[in-house]
């Protein structure tokens, strides 16, 4: 097959004269055959990444850059990835009928848009025209339709590789110690907020007398589970702060603790049953080793399925 070369010089960032805006040229980050892979492009891929990167990071210049550029680095290679599918859909005589791209396009302005007009003033204020929007659906499809055809066939896991996965790796089943809490929780003002404390003392008195500790908590407590009557559940001593783990953990079942009085918070705990550390039977996590498994088979599949590709497109990147 014929290759398309392409003779590419250094861009240039911005045209200057007098009395004229700068005229931007956009760069060339890599070449799949024909197609060309744009710097606007993969920025316009990144972007959502981008923003949340910004967000995060924001005031730590050098990671956000070292992070921003891994990112785009990975959008450029998606791109590629995507150049090379639409060229295989082209290339091994697929055909995709206008009419299906039509009904595709109607969908996806149900869809996102609800109305014509809103999903007219959406293209305006993008920058897109029609046409443009029609390929980008057009091409979506193909892509998803093409490696849903490469990647999910022909996956089998079998019972021994459940075994032997579940054998191999004994940590990812284990189960620490757990407990079933439930939790008093009341916030202090300031440090030194003493009616927080009495309160807490009162509760603690009512408790000792024979009071629920449930209906307590739906009273006074103001975490969370208190319309549930301060239950959190089965909980692992890593979920909580080491000062409430510690006294939990060390609980009989069916007792209340003495108060623990922080800086911050009151608490008064139950400790309604406990399980020691375990692992989970291999009958309880089968479906969970397949589908780890079965993800892992379909990205070896993509990975070569790309790689041949590859070795058929002429592809250079800069």
């Amino acid at each position: 097959m014929k290759l398309f070369y392409f003779i590419l010089g250094l861009t240039a960032a911005a045209v200057l004269s007098a009395g004229a805006e700068p005229a931007v040229v956009d760069g060339i980050k890599g070449v799949v055959s024909s197609s060309v892979v744009t710097f606007s492009e993969v920025e316009d891929y990144s972007r959502p990444a981008a923003d949340a990167l910004r967000r995060q990071y924001g005031d730590q210049p050098d990671i956000f850059q070292s992070k921003l550029n891994d990112t785009l680095n990975d959008s450029l290679n998606q791109l590629v990835e995507n150049a090379l599918i639409l060229r295989s859909f082209d290339t091994e005589g697929y055909k995709l009928p206008d009419a299906v791209v039509d009904e595709l396009v109607q969908e996806r302005i149900r869809e996102r848009f609800g109305d014509r007009v809103t999903f007219m003033k959406t293209l305006q204020a993008q920058g897109l025209t029609v046409e443009q929007f029609r390929k980008q659906v057009r091409d979506q499809y193909i892509e998803a339709a093409l490696r849903n055809q490469n990647v999910q066939k022909e996956i089998f896991v079998s019972p021994y590789q459940i075994e032997k996965y579940y054998q191999a790796n004994p940590d990812e089943f284990r189960v620490e110690d757990q407990i079933k809490l439930r939790m008093i929780v009341l916030a202090k003002s300031a440090p030194d907020d003493t009616n927080t404390l009495k309160l807490a003392r009162e509760i603690q008195a009512k408790l000792k007398d024979g009071a629920p500790f449930t209906e307590m908590a739906a009273i006074y407590s103001q975490g969370s589970q208190q319309h549930q009557g301060g239950d959190w559940g089965w909980v692992q001593k890593s979920v909580l702060r080491k000062e409430l783990a510690d006294v939990a953990f060390a609980l009989p079942v069916g007792t209340v603790s003495d108060l623990v009085d922080t800086p911050d918070t009151c608490y008064l705990m139950l400790v309604e049953d406990k399980h020691a550390s375990h692992f989970r039977p291999l009958i309880e996590v089968a479906a969970d080793i397949e589908k780890t498994l079965r993800l892992k088979q379909q990205a070896k599949l993509q990975k070569d399925w790309i790689e041949g590709l590859k070795k058929k497109t002429f592809i250079r990147y800069f």
